[in-house]
């Protein structure tokens, strides 16, 4: 499989006027683009260099191989700085104060750790000011559905998650813990992340497979009483109510007037359809393998009999080309191939497609961009990308200031709308409808709105000094 990525290249040259121009023309007639070359050692008769070759669909050993048969090129070593990042690990724990004397010694460990133990003790609410409980998120997962990758298991999650704690940290200042369990019980996993929960204050469930993880997380928000919150379901989904938000603003059309399809009834899918309903959405139709949901059908999977009772109020069956014709909004989070032109071809006035399987959409943003309004993906190499990660590190920020029990659909509304404010009227348009992750309003707007839902619908049990009213 070719890649998208960069390698170094170390090279050791034989001093003559040709061999610098040789390599370049080998990886230039290979495909891959010199972005930099940098002189490791030079030495009478030869030189060291590392050359940063960006490759794009061009495998790195198409290049190696025609390398080492250029005369007077010894190939030393190929570095790929995706794999340098990370080496070790890309996180850490740093204390918040030195221990350089007996007195700081005594003063966070023993004797005096003593008291603020019984303290806690005595009032164990008293942890989320006492300890590392009041800023920190465990990001949990099993391994069974790492991105595109299915079931590659725990140790192989591992960067996934510490990813996660780094945008975590980076974006909100919360300080998450990447948590892979080797398991795949849904009790045990149930039970493990209980038994770990005195610990943290929220917890982020993370590539977790469907249906379990619809249990999993269900009663997990049902037995703890601090936020749990599976982001491969509610932050797309807040994400993708944010886009779509944006998106009918440009096409004039309102939320409870639109039919939608969504394809791919997953734990992205369903989460996206209880917050397309929970957002006024009357007209859903959800789409998979066997075609479209309709109630009063037998399903195995008992999300599936959930969602066909409460979406399809036309009762239409058929596959996704029976159903689409139209529709104002198709949503994908399925697989690659599935939505054809011909099918966009039969939707509404000004259609709006959300194409986001990973890591290939359901149809090639360039086949679909002739015959749409606004296109979205889950890509970065085009324009509105919906990304998880523009609601989940302000989700908790939230929810963790105001020590929140639980992130209900309010909360996750708000985010949805936070999100969605973040562009202006003045800035709107087809080729952007939702914000950068590195914008750095995103936070803070999703943070307020977030502590607003949660004190409006008395989940939250302490009230920011910004939201009193006294103040």
């Amino acid at each position: 499989m070719a890649s998208n990525t960069s390698i170094i290249i170390r090279l050791e040259l034989a001093k003559t006027p040709s061999s610098f121009a040789a390599i370049a023309e080998v990886i230039g007639q290979a495909g891959g683009d010199i972005v930099a070359v940098d002189m490791i050692h030079a030495g009478k008769e030869t030189t060291t260099r590392d050359i940063t070759v960006n490759l794009v669909g061009v495998l790195a050993k198409d290049i190696t191989d025609r390398l080492r048969d250029v005369p007077g090129v010894s190939l030393i070593n190929v570095s790929d700085p995706t794999f340098l990042a990370h080496l070790g690990g890309k996180i850490e724990m740093m204390p918040k104060m030195p221990i350089k004397t007996r007195e700081d010694l005594s003063k966070v460990y023993t004797p005096g750790v003593a008291k603020v133990c019984m303290a806690i003790h005595d009032n164990p609410s008293s942890a989320f000011s006492l300890t590392i409980k009041r800023n920190t998120v465990a990001v949990v997962t099993d391994g069974t559905a790492v991105l595109g990758l299915g079931d590659i298991g725990p140790e192989a999650a591992m960067p996934v998650m510490e990813g996660k704690a780094m945008l975590f940290k980076q974006l909100a200042g919360v300080d998450a813990f990447p948590i892979s369990l080797a398991s795949k019980d849904t009790e045990e996993l149930i039970r493990t992340i209980k038994l770990l929960s005195p610990a943290f204050g929220g917890i982020n469930l993370e590539d977790i497979s469907s249906p379990r993880c619809f249990e999993i997380e269900e009663r997990l928000k049902r037995e703890l009483d601090i936020p749990v919150f599976h982001d491969d379901q509610h932050g797309t989904a807040v994400v993708v109510l944010a886009g779509l938000l944006n998106a009918l603003k440009i096409v004039g059309k309102p939320v409870d007037g639109i039919r939608v399809v969504v394809t791919g009834i997953g734990a992205a899918g369903a989460a996206i359809l209880k917050m397309l309903l929970a957002a006024g959405v009357r007209d859903v139709i959800a789409v998979d393998r066997e075609g479209a949901l309709c109630r009063g059908e037998s399903y195995p999977n008992p999300m599936w009999t959930w969602v066909a009772e409460r979406t399809n109020p036309q009762m239409k069956r058929g596959a996704l080309s029976d159903v689409i014709e139209g529709a104002d909004v198709f949503i994908g989070v399925s697989r690659k191939g599935v939505l054809k032109v011909e099918d966009i071809q039969k939707m509404g006035r000004d259609p709006i497609v959300f194409t986001m399987a990973n890591p290939e959409p359901e149809i090639e943003p360039e086949l679909a961009e002739p015959h749409v309004r606004v296109l979205a993906t889950g890509r970065s190499d085009y324009p509105n990308q919906i990304n998880n990660v523009l609601c989940f590190p302000g989700m908790f920020r939230g929810a963790l200031d105001c020590r929140a029990t639980v992130i209900n659909e309010e909360m996750k509304l708000a985010a949805a709308w936070a999100i969605a404010s973040a562009v202006s009227d003045k800035e709107l348009n087809d080729q952007y409808i939702i914000p950068s992750i590195f914008n750095d309003k995103i936070v803070p707007l999703i943070r307020k709105a977030v502590i607003q839902a949660a004190i409006e619908t008395n989940v939250a049990r302490r009230i920011p000094p910004e939201f009193r009213e006294d103040n």
